[in-house]
């Protein structure tokens, strides 16, 4: 068995692609409920409006600064299929790891610390300290995300993508564990408790995502690059050039959080917006976390010239409709004044504030499904930089859009903020269709030439 194989049941039918697929989701999926569990728990402590904006503060710093790392799970999809391969992408993830630490130390040093959140986004002083103290809680969380990143990679390009699932189950289990045990027994900010509870449960599931990964590395190291035929040794140029397009997706991608808390400070109503914020958004991650899923599941099964890329379209179709549908349930009917008071523990006032952005957000499902799949085919053929190009313009329309509904139109900043994150989202979307649609055609010319 070589480490590039794909189990032959799962290479024509949509079903196949289903269970391919599923153990992603259910990773995603659970990842996804880390949000509003830790926004319920954070809700039912101290002061919850403050620390619901502190702990929402502090994830988009962290996910902003851990943007290096985010794609090394599809590079090593994409790349690892033999020794040389696996040890200079290892090296690279390293390297890419320590640069992450590196510049959540620096946000962390105190003078660049108190001008982004004194002179740039203008916190309370209340929700700057709490920031502060959940960001050296965050410090382990860019490199082990890198970590697991990397090895979940290696997992899904062999087919193990039940091993992935059963990882993130684990990290689910840690973090709801020690939500519990913070809230219980100790007396902590509630963003202190969400934060701790992130840090430790990503660290134990790179721990296991390695020993779990022990015979996919096993086989890699032992499967010489001699015998991949035609192909030449992958080099670190190689990897530089295929990932820097994708890096600088993610950073300029994870800038959207906080970008919109930035410009929600300024809008109206702005510490309820920063409230809400982070409960709206992990609700719209709970759905959108299924065509993130297909991502990976896509990249892997997509073939050389896209020859299963009828199936996996007509799945994408199916799923699209599925959770957008499902996603629109909560909006309008009563299940979000159940889901915002009750679930997430928020007043009637803020529930209330809440009800307006996730209407907004029923589209964002079948645009996180197409986004994915057109991802997929441009990183099957190593065309990452409209990759790029489609999440700048998506950005930048965002921060546009924000101009004119917070600042011109002067609605209130979270629903201003998901008004631009939906249009920002669609214009990308746009954009990668036109760039994905010529791999296909020249991919079918190339199948129907016999070529």
């Amino acid at each position: 068995m070589t480490p590039n194989r794909v189990p032959s049941e799962l290479k024509t039918h949509t079903p196949s692609v289903f269970l391919f697929w599923v153990p992603l989701a259910a990773q995603w999926l659970m990842m996804a409920s880390e949000g509003p569990f830790l926004a319920a728990i954070i809700a039912r402590l101290g002061e919850p409006t403050y620390n619901l904006a502190a702990y929402g503060i502090a994830f988009a710093f962290a996910i902003l600064i851990e943007s290096p790392v985010i794609m090394l799970m599809s590079a090593s999809t994409a790349l690892a299929r033999d020794r040389a391969a696996y040890l200079k992408l290892r090296k690279f993830m390293h390297a890419l790891n320590a640069l992450s630490t590196g510049l959540l130390l620096f946000v962390l040093f105190p003078p660049v610390y108190h001008f982004l959140t004194d002179t740039l986004l203008q916190l309370p002083e209340e929700v700057a300290n709490l920031t502060y103290g959940a960001l050296w809680i965050l410090l382990p969380w860019p490199a082990a995300i890198g970590y697991r990143r990397f090895i979940h990679g290696l997992l899904i390009r062999s087919g193990r993508t039940r091993l992935v699932a059963l990882g993130t189950l684990v990290r689910l289990g840690t973090m709801a564990s020690t939500a519990v045990i913070l809230y219980i027994f100790f007396e902590l900010p509630g963003a202190w408790v969400g934060t701790s509870s992130l840090s430790i449960a990503v660290c134990i599931e790179a721990l296991i995502a390695r020993l779990m990964a022990t015979q996919t590395i096993r086989e890699l190291l032992a499967f010489d690059p001699k015998r991949t035929t035609g192909e030449r040794n992958l080099g670190y140029r190689g990897i530089i050039n295929f990932y820097y397009p994708l890096a600088l997706t993610s950073m300029i991608g994870l800038t959207v959080q906080p970008l919109l808390t930035f410009l929600m400070g300024q809008a109206s109503e702005p510490i309820k917006s920063l409230a809400v914020f982070p409960v709206v958004y992990s609700l719209s991650f709970l759905f959108r976390s299924f065509g993130l899923s297909y991502q990976e599941a896509a990249l892997a099964l997509l073939g050389n010239n896209n020859e299963r890329l009828p199936e996996l379209t007509k799945f994408a179709i199916w799923l699209s409709m599925w959770t957008t549908v499902a996603l629109g349930l909560v909006a309008f009917t009563p299940l979000s004044i159940v889901w915002f008071e009750t679930v997430s523990g928020l007043s009637p006032g803020l529930a209330t504030f809440a009800l307006i952005p996730v209407k907004i957000l029923v589209p964002i499902p079948v645009l996180s499904v197409l986004l994915s799949l057109e991802r997929a085919i441009l990183m099957q053929a190593h065309k990452t930089h409209p990759i790029t190009v489609a999440t700048a313009i998506e950005v930048i329309s965002i921060a546009l859009l924000f101009i004119i509904f917070g600042w011109k139109m002067e609605l209130i900043g979270v629903t201003a903020a998901f008004l631009s994150f939906l249009g920002g989202r669609l214009a990308g979307v746009l954009y990668l269709t036109r760039s994905s649609l010529k791999i296909v055609l020249k991919a079918r010319n190339k199948n129907l030439s016999g070529i």
